[in-house]
């Protein structure tokens, strides 16, 4: 049984919201934005579908990318940090 999460402490510099939202929006096709959540094998499953299909992919992994972004911009701070940094939420 797991204990239960640690309550938001808000302190600067732990969140990563920002950085991961831009990168979902500029760079999603690419799965940056998952990268920087420390989430290696979804950033790296989405590269991989973008490179290897000729970046055809890209027209899938680029809007997922995309509205991740909005997602994690859109949430709150303690919401964003108890689902992305706490839980590790890979996909939306």
């Amino acid at each position: 049984m797991q204990a239960p999460p640690a309550p938001y402490q808000g302190s600067v510099g732990s969140s990563n919201k920002v950085p991961a939202g831009l990168c979902g929006i500029f760079l999603g096709a690419f799965g940056v934005h998952k990268f920087v959540l420390g989430n290696n094998k979804a950033g790296a499953i989405m590269l991989c579908i973008t490179v290897f299909t000729c970046f055809y992919g890209g027209l899938i992994m680029g809007p997922i990318g995309f509205i991740e972004g909005i997602i994690y911009l859109t949430k709150s701070d303690e919401e964003f940090h108890r689902l992305y940094v706490q839980c590790k939420k890979e996909w939306f």
